[in-house]
C-alpha cells in the first residue's frame, strides 16, 4: 500500500518522534522521493542541519566515494569535534589504509568458508530458541526469538558464556536506544549527556562494555584462541600498526552492538510483515525453496538501519543540489529501499521478488557491512526452521517502535502461535 505523502513543509527527519508509529517515516520518504530527493533538513542547535539523500542512485554514489564523502568526520547525526573523533572513532569512522587494515582483522571470519561451518550450529540454536518460545504459546517474539537468537550467535563468535547474553542485549538497547526514554540511561540531546560526550553514543553503558571487553582481552592476550576477541588482541593489522587500547575498546563495542541489533530488528520486521501478509507466509509454507530468495525481500522491507552519515570533503553537486565542503550528507538507506525507480511496487511486500537490489548493507561501499553474509544466513535458517512448524501466528497486542531515526527497531512483538 502506497503511503499518503506528507506535505514537504511537515517533513522532519531530525525529529525522532516521527519514527515511532511505523507509518510517518515512509510518508516522509515518499514525499522526498517525488519532491526533493536531496533535501536540506534543518536540525535543532547545536547541530547545523544535513542533506537527506533518499534516491537509490544518489545513495549508492555517496556510499562508493569516500574521497568526496568521508566517514572520518563521524557517521551519526551528532556533530563532534576533532578530539571526540580521535577518542570515539571505530572502523566505521575511518577511511583508506587504516580502515582496510582494521577491517581485515575480521574479514576472513565473516567470509563464506567460515560462515558455512556454522550452519549446523545455527540450525541447532534456532531449534532450541523456537522450542522454548513455542512452549509458551503466547510470547514476545522480540525477546524470545529475534533478540535471543542473534545474541547467542554473537556469544559463540566472541566465545563468551551463554549466561552473559542478556547483559549483551541490555547494553545494545541502552547504547543504540540513546534517543528512547525506555532504553537510554542518558538521552542524547539532554544536558546530562555532555558529561559523556567522549563515549560512543554518549552512553554511560559504553563504560560497562569497555570494562567487559578489557577483561576478556586480558584473559586471551598471548593465547591461541580463534574467537573474534583473540584475533583482535593477538593479530597485527596489515598496515603494521597494532591496535591501541582505545582501538580495541571501540572495535569490541562495535561488535557487541552491530552483531546483535540489526539482525534482531530484521527478523522482527520480517515476522511482522509475514503476519500482516498471510498470503506471503502461505507462499513460503507451500514452497520453502522460496525462502533463500525471500531473505533479500525481508532485508529490503525491514531496513533495520535508517541511515548513515558522511561529510563532504569538497564542494560537489548531488541530485541537482550544491553541497558545500563540511556539509553533513546522510544516506537514508530505508528510503532508497522504497525507490520506485529501482523497485516495482516498492511498498508491496513480495517474497517472490527477484533481483532485490537493496541498500540494507550498503552499496558498493568500502564500509559494506562485514557481517552481511552471517546476517543473511541467520535470517534464512530462522525462517526455514520456523515456517514449517507453525499453522498460524497472530498478534496479541501493540507493536511499539524504538524512538530513533537511526535504528528501525521494534521493541515488542506479542504473538500467539498455533503449531502445525
Amino acid at each position: 500500500m502506497i503511503p499518503e505523502p506528507l506535505p514537504l513543509d511537515q517533513v522532519d527527519l531530525a525529529d525522532t518522534a516521527n519514527f515511532t508509529d511505523g507509518v510517518t517515516p515512509w510518508r516522509m520518504f515518499h514525499t522526498l522521493h517525488r519532491e526533493d530527493p536531496v533535501h536540506w533538513q534543518p536540525e535543532p542547535a547545536p547541530n547545523a542541519g544535513f542533506w537527506a539523500v533518499t534516491r537509490h542512485a544518489d545513495i549508492a554514489r555517496v556510499d562508493r566515494d569516500p574521497e568526496t564523502f568521508t566517514s572520518a568526520k563521524f557517521v551519526n547525526l551528532e556533530e563532534v569535534d576533532d578530539d571526540q573523533i580521535k577518542i570515539r572513532a571505530s572502523i566505521l569512522e575511518m577511511d583508506g589504509v587504516r580502515h582496510r587494515a582494521l577491517r581485515g582483522l575480521m574479514q576472513r571470519q565473516f567470509g563464506a568458508k567460515i560462515i558455512s561451518q556454522y550452519a549446523d550450529f545455527l540450525r541447532g540454536l534456532t531449534a532450541t530458541t523456537l522450542d522454548a518460545a513455542f512452549a509458551k504459546g503466547s510470547f514476545d517474539f522480540v525477546a524470545d526469538v529475534s533478540a535471543d537468537f542473534p545474541i547467542n550467535v554473537l556469544a559463540r563468535l566472541l566465545d563468551v558464556p551463554e549466561g552473559d547474553t542478556k547483559q549483551l542485549i541490555d547494553w545494545g538497547n541502552r547504547i543504540i536506544g540513546n534517543t528512547d526514554p525506555d532504553y537510554a540511561d542518558v538521552l542524547l540531546d539532554s544536558e546530562e549527556s555532555e558529561q559523556y560526550r567522549d563515549l560512543p553514543f554518549r552512553s554511560p553503558a559504553s563504560l560497562e562494555v569497555f570494562a567487559y571487553g578489557r577483561e576478556l582481552a586480558r584473559q586471551r592476550r598471548g593465547g591461541t584462541g580463534t574467537d573474534l576477541i583473540s584475533r583482535l588482541v593477538n593479530e597485527t593489522p596489515r598496515d603494521g600498526v597494532p591496535l591501541s587500547d582505545r582501538d580495541f575498546d571501540n572495535y569490541f563495542l562495535l561488535l557487541v552492538v552491530a552483531g546483535n541489533e540489526t539482525t534482531r530488528h530484521a527478523i522482527s520486521h520480517s515476522m511482522l510483515a509475514l503476519i500482516n501478509h498471510p498470503d506471503q507466509l502461505d507462499l513460503l509454507r507451500r514452497d520453502p525453496s522460496l525462502i533463500p530468495g525471500a531473505v533479500e525481500e525481508f532485508l529490503r522491507w525491514a531496513s533495520p538501519v535508517y541511515h548513515f552519515r558522511r561529510t563532504a570533503t569538497r564542494d560537489v553537486e548531488l541530485g541537482g543540489k550544491q553541497i558545500k565542503e563540511g556539509d553533513k550528507v546522510v544516506m537514508w538507506y530505508a528510503a532508497g529501499n522504497r525507490d520506485e525507480e529501482v523497485f516495482d511496487r516498492p511498498y508491496t511486500f513480495d517474497v517472490t521478488r527477484t533481483h532485490v537490489d537493496h541498500l540494507t548493507f550498503g552499496k558498493g561501499s568500502p564500509h559494506l557491512c562485514l557481517g552481511n553474509l552471517l546476517a543473511r544466513t541467520e535470517i534464512r535458517i530462522m525462517f526455514e526452521e520456523l515456517i514449517p512448524r507453525i499453522a498460524d501466528i497472530r498478534l496479541t497486542g501493540e507493536v511499539p517502535r524504538v524512538r530513533s531515526n537511526f535504528v528501525n527497531g521494534i521493541k515488542k512483538l506479542p504473538v500467539e502461535v498455533t503449531l502445525a
